[in-house]
């Protein structure tokens, strides 16, 4: 066995968030001496590791011919070289371990060795130095198996590139290889090959990422939908994850909430199937769609997500849906003051607003709903945010024709307008012709009266009865002779709105 079968399983299946640790098993046959100088040399390796790279290095020296064990002990060096920053040591001697996989090793072991080097690497990377030293990687690794028709480990270090300018934003090394990578897999009429399919996958979640990072919406969604449509791969569900992941931010752009929130989900799941922390990320974007969607429903209450419901991680807003869902405005803006790492996340910052400006709107309506007039400090203080943002709140409200309003600037007052309950007005009037109709009916139609011989034949049209009865009743609201005016509000038909807060 060699020593990176314990953790690599299928080579044709990309790996994520594992532990790159060898653990050898001891082989039969092999010179005793060298074998003791590498596993000793792996005893130093933690405490020593400086000195346990020169006894790595000694091992290949060992060999009459380059061998398993020299091909080993250069692996071990390359990774601890890395560690400690030594990027041209490790270079020059990733160089020479390339010359072992030709004749020394197989090309099984020898695939699913470079594929474990190059996984570490791109985990361990920190600071430019390391990202320079895995270009050189990756470029060392094209050029030593072009000539060997290696087509998977081509696609799987060009994939591995690509993702690095990606996280380097240089995007225009990034369209070039993303273009190399879509014709590799394509067949010859231009479709994508089915026998690729998984690949494909992992070139399409790297395309939309860069359009996600650049905000080119309009080739993002084309490229989304030709994504969700490749049915031949058995993607990795993390790539299916970042997938999802952009397609959410997508629909957010588009104000397309109950996408947005479907898509967050299924990355969400995704995420959480290949063990990857994104997941919690992703989580906060479901709740920011929840309270953006509007919905009632509590998203912790599936069984996908009800596991994180108390995780500290998203406490915050797991808090802030809560606060929302029962309008609590003061505990909203309580939670997103104390907790201003929230909206360290852009993506959160950028759509936070939308949810705020939502909970502000229906605490305004809320406050305002029993007065004909009011001052804008008075709402300010009630809500405890400035007199500015109240401002706009109203005109919003005004221009969307959810209040019937005018604002004296100069003194800082609204007036509701009176004329807003017109639909009422219209419904009395409604009401009082039908008491003439049915007058006119009960004085034709009734025993011992007839329209011919009535003195009121004219009941229930413009003039005569039906208008007199109309107007009698329409006095009982408008106030007739002997009446007092608004005769009705007593009993709730016209409740009288209490004094203006802050006007005299």
């Amino acid at each position: 066995m060699s020593d990176d079968d314990d953790f690599m399983q299928d080579s044709d299946q990309e790996q994520y968030d594992f532990e790159y640790e060898d653990e050898d098993e001891e082989e039969d046959g092999g010179d005793v001496d060298i074998e003791n100088k590498y596993y000793n040399a792996k005893q130093m390796k933690v405490d020593y590791p400086e000195e346990a790279i020169d006894e790595f290095l000694g091992v290949p020296t060992l060999e009459p011919e380059k061998g398993d064990w020299g091909f080993k002990g250069l692996k071990q060096a390359i990774k601890l070289e890395f560690k400690l920053r030594r990027y041209q040591q490790a270079i020059e001697h990733y160089r020479e371990l390339l010359t072992y996989v030709k004749s020394a090793v197989t090309r099984n072991d020898s695939e699913k060795s470079i594929n474990n080097m190059l996984d570490f690497i791109e985990k361990a990377s920190e600071d430019e130095g390391a990202y320079q030293c895995m270009e050189e990687f990756y470029s060392q690794t094209l050029a030593s198996f072009q000539s060997t028709n290696n087509e998977r480990l081509w696609l799987k270090t060009n994939i591995k590139l690509a993702r690095l300018w990606l996280d380097r934003k240089d995007y225009v090394q990034l369209s070039k290889k993303l273009r190399e990578l879509h014709k590799a897999c394509q067949r010859d009429d231009g479709t994508d090959d089915p026998s690729k399919g998984t690949y494909s996958l992992e070139v399409y979640a790297l395309e939309i990422q860069m359009y996600a990072e650049t905000k080119n919406n309009k080739r993002l969604k084309a490229l989304y939908q030709r994504a969700l449509k490749v049915r031949s791969a058995v993607p990795h569900p993390k790539i299916m994850g970042i997938i999802r992941e952009c397609g959410g931010k997508m629909h957010m752009s588009e104000e397309n909430w109950k996408e947005a929130q479907s898509d967050f989900f299924d990355s969400f799941r995704n995420y959480d199937e290949a063990g990857s922390l994104q997941r919690i990320q992703v989580l906060k974007y479901l709740v920011l769609t929840t309270m953006l969607v509007k919905s009632d429903i509590n998203p912790f209450d599936s069984q996908e997500t009800k596991p994180y419901k108390n995780d500290p991680r998203i406490a915050a807003m797991t808090d802030l849906v809560d606060a929302y869902q029962r309008d609590d405005i003061h505990r909203y803006e309580s939670i997103l003051q104390h907790n201003q790492d929230v909206l360290n996340d852009p993506f959160i910052a950028e759509n936070i607003d939308e949810v705020t400006r939502n909970m502000r709107t229906k605490a305004v309506l809320k406050l305002i709903a029993p007065y004909t007039r009011f001052t804008l400090a008075f709402v300010a203080k009630q809500l405890r945010i400035s007199v500015p943002e109240v401002q706009d709140i109203i005109g919003f409200l005004i221009v969307d024709k959810k209040l019937q309003a005018k604002v004296n600037q100069e003194n800082g007052t609204v007036e509701v307008e009176v004329n807003s309950d017109l639909g009422r007005t219209q419904a009395m009037r409604e009401w009082s012709s039908a008491i003439g109709s049915l007058l006119n009916t009960i004085l034709n139609e009734g025993e011992g009266f007839h329209s011919e011989e009535s003195p009121f034949a004219g009941v229930g049209h413009s003039s005569g009865i039906g208008e007199a009865a109309g107007s009698l009743h329409a006095s009982k609201f408008t106030g007739g002779p002997g009446r007092p005016k608004g005769g009705f509000k007593a009993r709730g038909l016209m409740a009288a709105r209490p004094p203006a807060p802050g006007v005299k």
